[in-house]
């Protein structure tokens, strides 16, 4: 018999996606084998799974609280904003896009999906976590719902309601939540939790009987404000939309353009947690800094759309400026395409039909096209003499009109890229290569005074997974949290 337990918020960016990781841990921790499940989640921050399909960027992480491989059913649906309508992943594969009339169609096929996929988790683990998405609250969006209580209902699945104290209002947030909702669904709510807290737990002991007498649900905790939270990768946007200062305070600047669509930013993590790298997140409206050692150009869920956007904020002319004082530039999977000299959507597949000239900084031209390439890559650089490992997801069919270009990163005898002959302007469709610390290190001394020193990312997360487990231990009734996920299941 598997045991079930639904972490629902009173809003988006709760911190819904860590408190599961770190409740996934803690689980693992106390013996369990355990699954983490999201039914519906809206990210372009995506992960490839060793079946070499799509899920959200959380439920890797999640999967990796677990201890286990991560699996296209621990995220089912994934929605991909762009331009309006959104890109639909089904079990990991492109199943089409549309906006909310497509979703309403399609909503019994798809809850069918989710709990096909809910079914086949149960059966690998003695307990699986699930995260809902945005709010139980959106009473508006219910009619439509797969992601909260319409899961829930649906699975028969009980839960407990995340509220953040440090968005403020959270009283507001918990009792609004309970009275928002028909009397079923406000029993399938056994408790709420407060996350963020700041300070001393005792000062919040008559909204915590408040709370309790208004809605009938019982309190399990309080999680305090974890620093080594901030270590563990973002998995939505909004972390980016923080104006920070351009100043250097390290050896290496490198400054990343914020676009409208920007996707797999965890693909800068690694170099954020270098103790001699500031990595600078420029917002619209602002310059590239001046004093970059390299841009680096992200990846992008609408590329042309974000090309265009680039050269409204200016971009187009900082870079070219970037690299007459001699800085470094690298292209990710979208920024790569942005790179080139043409970049075409004939057929509409991003937004509108449209071809246009690229930045012209390396000789490639890049079509769009149906067909998705999404993979686990291994890749060796021979420039830097080292290997590092990643993954693909990228529509497009690129090719080199440059003979002069230089391959790099090779999957066997396929690059996954390709750098000016100077070594200047580079780009790859790989994400996920600063993951390795070798390979990591060897792409930073190429910009460093001196060499710098070792640091392992990969450890650096699970300390903070470790950490956050062994903090919800110590503040959260995860006995009682057991108790009702095994009774769920009788």
């Amino acid at each position: 018999m598997t045991a079930v337990i639904m972490l629902q918020g009173t809003g988006s960016d709760v911190g819904k996606s860590i408190l599961v990781a770190g409740l996934c841990r803690a689980l693992k921790n106390r013996g369990y084998s355990v699954r983490p499940f999201k039914p519906q989640n809206m990210s372009n921050n995506a992960a490839v799974t060793p079946e070499g399909g799509e899920i959200g960027r959380a439920q890797q992480l999640q999967a990796l609280a677990c201890g286990t491989p991560s699996s296209v059913h621990m995220n089912p649906v994934l929605l991909k904003p762009q331009d309006g309508k959104s890109q639909v992943i089904v079990q990991g594969q492109v199943s089409g896009t549309g906006g909310m009339s497509y979703f309403k169609k399609k909503k019994t096929d798809l809850l069918g999906k989710i709990l096909e996929s809910f079914e086949i988790l149960k059966q690998q683990a003695d307990f699986v976590v699930v995260e809902g998405a945005g709010s139980p609250a959106e009473v508006n969006l219910r009619s439509g719902d797969i992601a909260n209580m319409g899961f829930a209902t649906a699975a028969n699945v009980p839960v407990i309601l995340v509220g953040d104290i440090n968005r403020g209002g959270v009283i507001a947030s918990i009792v609004g939540t309970h009275n928002l909702l028909p009397e079923n669904e406000q029993s399938l709510i056994k408790g709420y939790l407060i996350n963020k807290f700041r300070g001393d737990t005792r000062l919040f002991d008559n909204a915590l009987t408040l709370m309790t007498d208004l809605t009938g649900w019982r309190n399990m905790g309080i999680v305090p404000f974890i620093r080594e939270v901030g270590d563990l990768p973002a998995e939505d946007g909004m972390a980016l939309d923080v104006k920070q200062d351009h100043s250097r305070s390290s050896n290496l600047l490198i400054a990343v353009p914020r676009l409208a669509h920007i996707a797999n930013f965890d693909d800068l993590d690694p170099l954020q947690s270098e103790e001699d790298v500031d990595v600078v997140f420029v917002q619209p409206g602002t310059p590239l800094p001046g004093d970059a050692d390299l841009v680096i150009l992200p990846g992008s869920k609408t590329t042309i759309a974000d090309l265009h956007d680039f050269r409204h904020q200016g971009w187009d002319i900082d870079l070219a400026a970037h690299i007459r004082r001699g800085g470094k530039v690298l292209g990710l999977c979208g920024g790569y395409q942005m790179l080139g000299t043409l970049l075409s959507d004939p057929d509409g597949i991003e937004g509108a039909k449209e071809t246009i000239s690229g930045l012209g900084l390396l000789g490639i031209e890049t079509t769009l096209c149906a067909s998705k390439t999404v993979k686990l890559t291994d890749v060796s650089d021979a420039i830097l003499g080292c290997q590092t490992s990643g993954y693909e997801i990228h529509l497009g069919d690129t090719r080199i009109v440059d003979p002069a270009l230089v391959p790099w990163l090779l999957d066997e005898e396929r690059p996954i890229g390709y750098m000016s002959e100077n070594g200047q302007i580079a780009g790859t469709y790989l994400h996920g290569l600063f993951t390795d610390n070798a390979f990591r290190q060897k792409f930073l001394n190429r910009f460093r005074p001196t060499e710098g020193s070792y640091s392992d990312y990969s450890s650096k997360i699970e300390k903070a997974l470790d950490t956050l487990a062994q903090e919800l231990e110590n503040c959260l009734d995860i006995d009682a949290i057991i108790r009702i996920a095994k009774e769920a299941d009788q």
